[in-house]
């Protein structure tokens, strides 16, 4: 049963979520930003260059997803463009999440995709992370560049930047987050001790299908 939540609701968790990501590492400073679809249909989005130890519901940001804001007294992250691409062109997903995790960031710098060696990526994230290709932060042509590879996917690496993810709500998007960062961290380790071996491709097929019928489910 599809349960409906209200958009004081949604904020509060995209608040909390914020802050988590802050102090679980995935970001540093004023780096990184969330949105999230509100029930209204408009997106509640972080504010731009603003502390996330003290961000309050009253920094958040609503805008439509045309970009317009609708409500709130700060400016949307620079890179509103990026999460309102992706919730405007999937609509099966409901929050994204951009953030600076340090093995994914290693591979996103040597544009290196993430191989789905471990059964719970293919399952979670659908696939591999793959690298998308170098557009400038903030900008238009980035959001489309990033949009194009979340149609199968939960996350995509950011060329020379960070990490980008999809879930169906705030806390979904960290945990994949989290589970990226993770993995990453994994195949580093494993790359230094040898070569690592892919899994069969029929595991592959079965696995990542799960992801594809899950998504977007509550």
């Amino acid at each position: 049963m599809t349960v409906t939540r209200t958009n004081e609701e949604v904020k509060e968790e995209l608040l909390a979520v914020a802050k988590e990501m802050l102090s679980c590492g995935l970001v540093h400073g004023t780096a990184g930003n969330l949105a999230a679809r509100l029930p209204d249909g408009n997106v509640v989005l972080t504010p731009s260059s603003l502390d996330y130890r003290t961000m309050t519901l009253g920094d958040l940001v609503v805008c439509d997803l045309d970009g317009n804001v609708v409500e709130g007294e700060r400016g949307p992250t620079s890179e509103k463009s990026l999460h309102l691409s992706a919730l405007a062109n999937h609509p099966d997903v409901d929050a994204t999440m951009h953030c600076h995790a340090k093995y994914c960031t290693m591979f996103a710098l040597t544009r290196k995709p993430i191989p789905a060696v471990i059964e719970e990526v293919l399952v979670y994230l659908g696939g591999d992370v793959p690298v998308a290709n170098y557009k400038t932060t903030g900008s238009v042509e980035l959001a489309e560049e990033i949009s194009t590879y979340l149609s199968d996917r939960a996350a995509v690496l950011m060329a020379n930047h960070g990490l980008f993810v999809v879930g169906r709500n705030p806390m979904h998007s960290l945990e994949l987050a989290q589970l990226v960062e993770l993995t990453a961290e994994i195949v580093w380790g494993a790359m230094l001790l040898g070569e690592i071996v892919p899994l069969p491709d029929t595991i592959v097929e079965q696995f990542s299908s799960y992801y594809r019928m899950g998504r977007g489910r509550s």
